[in-house]
């Protein structure tokens, strides 16, 4: 094949690959919608008919007796039919979204999620990030809900012209890094842009990585961010700042500098003030919000967790939290 075809045949290859995406995208639209279809079918068999288990035991094995070769209308697959429409009653939530993604996506989904509002998160989340079912299993497994729900408490209100809600994590949880529990901050750096994929993971995909150990020219001097983000919604620079030990307030007054720095000399026009996140080994929820409280930039105090945080500790201390708002706003 000469050079100047291979161009050509390339542009058919991507016709072909292009009607295959909207063959399968079609073909799981239409699946999604029938499994929907047959749970609100023994949903209300089951309340107006007299249905009981067993019956669908007998509906799983009529189906294969008439229909041998078809796959998916096992008992244990129809019970999830069920299920599935008894957690999303509403046609036009399942046209609208529930189709973007797979029947295994929305089984780990049911499955997993304790809360309406957890189960609405990852959906959201899982179609925006278009996550595998094997990265919507770990998010979930991360406690990436109530890490991002906790931040979202915190973030203070007059920070930024958009809203950072859903964006950042109040920890983020680095345990592909395989990093011993002593470290140095180099070391914690090399290793989140060795594995930059799955870091992008934790972050979320909007943010695009601009550069590891970011200089800044301020006067006659040399200054280095050491990760330097751009959100792509935020239309915002971020800027990571590393430190191996518990936040002290006057880490702050490092990333204002460089925020501001950032904002005069890099930040477009027409993009948005930066935004710094400083990512701790540990911090104390009461020491960041009294730093924070004059902190005219909009600034994220994080911590970062070798290892997965067990989901049932996120849930008490996101509940914590709530509590203590609440208790704040009646006093």
């Amino acid at each position: 094949m000469s050079d100047a075809l291979q161009p050509q045949f390339g542009a058919v290859l991507t016709l072909i690959q292009s009607a295959q995406q909207r063959a399968i995208a079609t073909t799981n639209q239409e699946l999604i919608q029938l499994y929907w279809s047959v749970g609100r079918y023994i949903s209300e068999r089951l309340a107006k008919s007299g249905w009981g288990q067993k019956t669908i035991e007998q509906l799983a094995a009529f189906i294969q007796a008439q229909e041998p070769g078809i796959k998916g209308f096992e008992q244990r697959n129809l019970y999830r039919m069920h299920q599935f429409y008894e957690t999303y009653p509403d046609p036009e939530i399942v046209s609208a979204l529930l189709t973007q993604l797979s029947w295994t996506h929305h089984s780990i989904l049911i499955s997993r999620c304790k809360t309406e509002e957890e189960r609405l998160f990852y959906l959201q989340l899982a179609v925006a990030e278009r996550y595998s079912t094997r990265e919507l299993d770990r998010q979930i497994n991360s406690g990436i809900f109530e890490r991002t729900r906790l931040a979202d408490a915190k973030l203070p209100a007059r920070s930024h012209p958009q809203s950072l809600q859903g964006v950042f994590r109040d920890s983020y949880v680095l345990d592909f890094l395989n990093l011993p529990a002593q470290h140095s901050e180099y070391d914690l750096q090399t290793a989140l842009v060795m594995y930059l994929k799955e870091f992008i993971l934790e972050l979320g995909r909007d943010f695009t990585f601009l550069g590891q150990e970011y200089r800044l020219q301020v006067g006659n001097s040399d200054f280095f961010v050491d990760l330097l983000f751009f959100h792509r919604e935020l239309q915002s620079l971020v800027a990571f700042e590393l430190k191996i030990d518990k936040f002290k307030p006057e880490y702050l007054g490092q990333l204002e500098f460089y925020l501001e720095a950032l904002d005069r000399d890099l930040k477009k026009h027409h993009e948005n003030p930066s935004i710094g996140v400083l990512l701790c080994r540990d911090k104390d929820d009461e020491v960041v919000e009294y730093a924070l409280s004059r902190s005219v930039s909009p600034t994220v105090v994080a911590e970062y967790e070798l290892k997965l945080i067990p989901k049932e500790l996120l849930r008490r201390k996101l509940n914590e939290f709530y509590e203590l708002l609440a208790a704040r706003e009646d006093g």
